[in-house]
């Protein structure tokens, strides 16, 4: 059994993050750790000791550095153990791209949300392409909300495609909001969670935030907001590029899809595939596309698409 022994400028802070994600980070290293004061010890493999050793001295020098570490930093810092890049563990994590949102901090948890939340600052269009449980709407609202605070735009404008998951729901009762409003309960699920109920209700009186469904954006010029179109995998050509033209100046877009949950009568006509083919290489548009490995819900949710995809193939 080998080990390590924190200095004591760390504090008590180090051992203490190690041993509340303890499980995770024997997973990842296959090695079986304790910790006794400040002295982490482990065992198994040698390779797997050594790239051990190896990940606690970056952490060690991050935790130096930046005064403190925290939850979010372990699990960014395991995902890039998992993608075997432990030696830009120190470059990645003084490339965070906070988003900052009424006080609040959103933090990308995998290089490739990283490489998203990149590319919408830098890019006046991105779709982001990826699974369920990717962060792809999340990270774009909250990209949303930091534009909108920092008065980088005037306004939000949130849009789906009306369409019904497999199921025929029928008659809806109230008015043509109230019946829409189900198909757009998830972008108001992000809103609450950053902003808060009264804080998005304010913003959606005032039209500073509009959340309406796809059809809704026909024949309008929308300038100096945030535009972010979600479910974009169930349009079809068609209404793919009636979107795509609706933005004006000073405005940022952002298409999200998971080409794996096609609700389209027929998926191959969705006219995401046309787009990303068409506009991949055109300055100004970004294609990021997120995999199960950036999937950060619930870790069942990665296993369940990797069943789901065994099956299918």
């Amino acid at each position: 059994m080998e080990d390590f022994i924190c200095p004591d400028g760390l504090g008590n802070h180090f051992p203490f993050l190690i041993q509340k994600n303890l499980a995770a980070i024997e997973a990842a290293f296959d090695l079986e750790i304790s910790l006794r004061g400040n002295k982490i010890m482990f065992s198994g493999n040698v390779a797997q000791v050594r790239k051990f050793k190896k990940y606690l001295q970056h952490l060690e020098f991050i935790h130096q550095e930046t005064g403190k570490l925290q939850d979010h930093d372990i699990q960014f810092s395991l995902n890039l153990v998992a993608d075997g890049k432990i030696e830009r563990l120190q470059e990645n994590f003084f490339k965070k791209n906070i988003i900052k949102v009424d006080g609040k901090e959103v933090f990308p948890k995998t290089t490739n949300q990283r490489s998203y939340v990149q590319a919408i600052q830098e890019r006046d269009m991105v779709f982001g392409i990826g699974p369920a449980g990717t962060g792809k709407t999340f990270l774009a609202i909250a990209m949303a909300l930091n534009f909108l605070i920092s008065k980088r735009v005037e306004r939000i404008v949130l849009t789906r495609p009306v369409v019904e998951a497999g199921e025929k729901l029928g008659f809806l009762p109230g008015d043509i909001q109230q019946k829409i409003n189900p198909y757009l309960r998830p972008l108001y699920d992000a809103l609450y969670f950053l902003i808060g109920f009264e804080r998005t209700s304010e913003l959606i009186e005032k039209g500073i935030i509009e959340i309406a469904p796809l059809a809704y954006m026909r024949g309008r010029t929308i300038s100096d907001a945030f535009i972010i179109l979600d479910e974009g995998q169930n349009t079809v050509d068609s209404q793919m590029k009636m979107f795509l033209t609706r933005f004006g100046l000073n405005s940022r877009v952002v298409v999200t899809a998971d080409i794996t949950q096609i609700d389209l009568n027929e998926p191959k006509k969705s006219g995401v595939f046309k787009a990303i083919k068409i506009l991949k290489n055109v300055p100004g548009i970004g294609v990021v596309h997120l995999t199960l490995k950036d999937v950060v819900r619930h870790p069942l949710i990665q296993r369940i698409i990797e069943a789901y995809e065994r099956v299918e193939k």
